[in-house]
């Protein structure tokens, strides 16, 4: 049975000049917007105990463009300037409800460049894409095509900081679920290998910032060489910008077609939930955990696994999975990060540190997947003094993948 969700498209395109001059235009608008809107909540609620709300907001923006200052908003789609205020709203509403911090201020140089044009500020026909206040539709690069009858909804377009051009395309689109199976999967995320599977398969770390380190390198030193605010240094400065898209964007297609397999592979996926705010403390690994994105790889595994109908089950992050024995379930002592593998004291089985983590987390999953969290496996006390027997069961959240 086919489900629908919402999935945006990217797809990179290629400007006019014109086209070019007036979607600059309307990112500066934007910001702008955005920029003003934030620092009148602020000084409302500082001088007055007062909150603003987007409708406020937006009557502000109305009397905004009757002043002689601010008449170039008017030359702008006004639906990207409104989308600006709701954007500014979501960021509000998520600091008072405690899931971000209090919204910042968007930088020229520093924030994403980006408008969002809903379905008014848009025409759709026969496959070509026309933006508000531009005579010509966009050149657009169908890496893929659209599902079949699918009708844009909001289109998004932003400029990176290589200077690249792209286009997300929000529509419905149908993703049928996959045939059940019986096989299950426990994963155990490191450096060395970028996942060990309960299996014993081990996924080699392709370090994408690792191969392109010695040109990343030469293109940081020569843009160190450059005036500061020449037309060298701004040259110099998107060379840096190309190589540090070309390591991110191979990141992402090795963890999307890694994420992918897991979920058609196997009807349970097991996780740890790794600190790795924590771990990237420690400056001697730091680098390398940053290069294997194991954020991202949880990401695409909860909202894959929500749309092909799989599970996926996150365990607490101080179970012991490298220091249990898989077979007899014994706990070691202490075991530092260069001992890759080592024998059990009580059944005399000698582990691989990586698989027997993995083995360890499917056992633990799936007791939590059968039975709910109240069954538990062994655990040692967490370092904090308090009990580390939890467990946790989180279902696949939805997404809005930029694929």
């Amino acid at each position: 049975m086919a489900r629908q969700v919402k999935r945006a498209f990217k797809y990179r395109f290629y400007p006019t000049d014109e086209q070019a001059a007036e979607l600059d235009r309307t990112f500066g608008c934007a910001r702008l917007v955005y920029n003003k809107a934030l620092e009148e909540r602020t000084r409302t609620w500082y001088t007055e105990q007062r909150r603003v709300t987007y409708v406020q907001s937006s009557a502000a923006l109305t009397a905004w463009k009757k002043t002689p200052e601010l008449a170039f908003l008017n030359e702008v789609s006004s639906v990207p300037l409104q989308q600006a205020l709701r954007h500014l709203q979501t960021a509000f509403t998520n600091f008072f409800a405690g899931r971000a911090r209090y919204p910042r201020f968007k930088s020229r140089k520093k924030s994403r460049a980006s408008a969002e044009y809903t379905g008014s500020a848009f025409r759709w026909r026969d496959g070509e894409l026309t933006l508000a206040k531009m005579r010509q539709p966009l050149a657009i690069v169908w890496s893929r095509p659209l599902p079949a009858g699918a009708e844009p909804s909001t289109v998004t377009v932003s400029r990176d900081s290589a200077g690249r051009w792209f286009c997300s395309i929000l529509c419905t689109s149908a993703i049928a679920r996959l045939d059940p199976v019986d096989a299950a999967v426990g994963v155990d995320a490191g450096v060395t290998s970028l996942v060990t599977l309960s299996t014993g398969e081990k996924v080699t770390n392709p370090r994408h910032e690792r191969r392109d380190r010695a040109r990343l390198a030469r293109a940081q030193r020569a843009l160190a060489r450059k005036a500061a605010g020449s037309a060298n240094r701004d040259k110099a400065r998107r060379r840096v910008a190309r190589v540090h898209a070309r390591i991110t964007d191979r990141r992402r297609d090795f963890l999307h077609k890694l994420s992918t397999r897991l979920v058609r592979e196997n009807q349970t996926v097991v996780i740890e939930d790794l600190n790795v705010a924590g771990m990237v403390a420690n400056h001697c690994l730091a680098r390398a955990i940053l290069d294997a994105a194991w954020r991202d790889l949880r990401t695409m595994l909860e909202y894959k696994a929500d749309w092909y109908r799989r599970e996926l089950v996150v365990i607490d992050r101080w179970f012991p999975s490298s220091k249990l024995c898989s077979r007899c379930g014994t706990i070691a002592g202490e075991m530092t990060l260069d001992v890759r593998e080592w024998e059990c004291g009580g059944c005399g089985a000698v582990h691989d540190r990586d698989v027997n983590a993995a083995r360890n987390v499917l056992a633990a999953g799936l007791a939590v997947s059968a039975c709910g969290a109240g069954v538990r496996p062994q655990r040692e006390s967490s370092r904090t003094g308090r009990s580390a027997t939890k467990q946790e069961n989180q279902p696949a959240t939805v997404g809005l993948p930029r694929l």
